[in-house]
């Protein structure tokens, strides 16, 4: 019976953390976006061939919230899938992620202000995440 109430004391713990985490994430970016925003920072982009997009704060939540979530949707199925691998992957796949989000910003036209800003958001997501997401085997 201890065994139960510790493996669901440790699944209740972990999900929390798991929450906290995806919520950190979000609230980050909105907060870089606020901050910058209220700065005055303009968010119009340009994408080649693309009109002109201001960047608010719905994409800003939505995008923060999907990353998160697929994020944590990927560490769940490496540790249903990978074992003791699961973390170490994941790391990997969440760097990889990170670099690869970069490559719109160097292809986009926007102010400097913009793409700093919108650079600290694709990095704030995966800092929430890192610290939250991944089991914790004591």
């Amino acid at each position: 019976m201890s065994s139960t109430t510790v493996s669901t004391v440790s699944t209740s713990t972990s999900l929390r953390r798991r929450v906290l985490g995806v919520l950190a994430a979000v609230a980050a970016s909105v907060a870089i976006w606020l901050v910058t925003a209220l700065g005055g920072v303009d968010y119009a982009v340009t994408s080649p061939g693309q009109p002109e997009v201001v960047v608010n704060l719905v994409p800003v939540v939505v995008v923060s919230l999907g990353a998160a979530l697929i994020g944590w949707a990927a560490l769940a199925l490496l540790e249903r899938f990978a074992g003791h691998r699961a973390t170490t992957i994941w790391f990997t796949l969440v760097l990889a992620a990170t670099l690869l989000s970069f490559v719109p910003l160097v292809q986009v036209e926007a102010t400097a202000g913009a793409k700093l800003a919108l650079g600290a958001m694709h990095l704030a997501v995966p800092v929430a995440l890192i610290p939250l997401l991944p089991k914790r085997d004591h």
